[in-house]
């Protein structure tokens, strides 16, 4: 969803809203009982636009900064039960952005690509590798006494 408060109408937010939220949710609730008997480490997937604010993403950035405070609350709630952290990525080359660049900027995608990959410091998009590779760590026993951490990796966007 693209676009400024004026701009979302209440069914997009909404939607948006249920697919990054909700979703998180749903899930976590579900699994709780789970995730509690053996003491399980959940990995929130949040964004950059969940800590900064960006144009034209308002309902974005609502929903990855509820996912922020999601994961945070939990890490609160259950700091002995479960080990509760959120990766907040930057820009990453997924199908995500591809259909974002299709819907918004089929004309000039590779113009939008660039500019996508120049907002962050380092000058390229994040890989899903790289992002994976993060949840592993997070997931391992070397992390064990992380927990409520927001981690970003996003090429410096944050750090800029």
């Amino acid at each position: 969803m693209v676009g400024g408060i004026a701009q979302t109408e209440e069914a997009d937010y909404a939607r948006l809203m249920t697919v990054n939220t909700t979703s998180v949710y749903l899930v976590t609730r579900a699994a709780l009982p789970l995730l509690l008997a053996v003491r399980g480490s959940i990995v929130n997937i949040g964004s950059v636009a969940g800590l900064i604010g960006i144009k034209q993403r308002f309902a974005y950035c609502a929903s990855k900064g509820a996912v922020i405070a999601m994961t945070k609350q939990l890490a609160v709630e259950y700091p002995k039960e479960l080990r509760v952290n959120c990766i907040a990525p930057g820009t990453v080359q997924s199908p995500f952005v591809e259909g974002y660049l299709q819907k918004y900027h089929a004309h000039e995608s590779d113009k939008m690509r660039v500019e996508l990959a120049t907002r962050q410091p380092m000058g390229r998009l994040g890989t899903p590798e790289e992002i994976a590779a993060m949840v592993h760590y997070i997931c391992s026993p070397e992390a064990d006494f992380m927990t409520g951490f927001v981690v970003t990796i996003n090429g410096g966007w944050t750090a800029a």
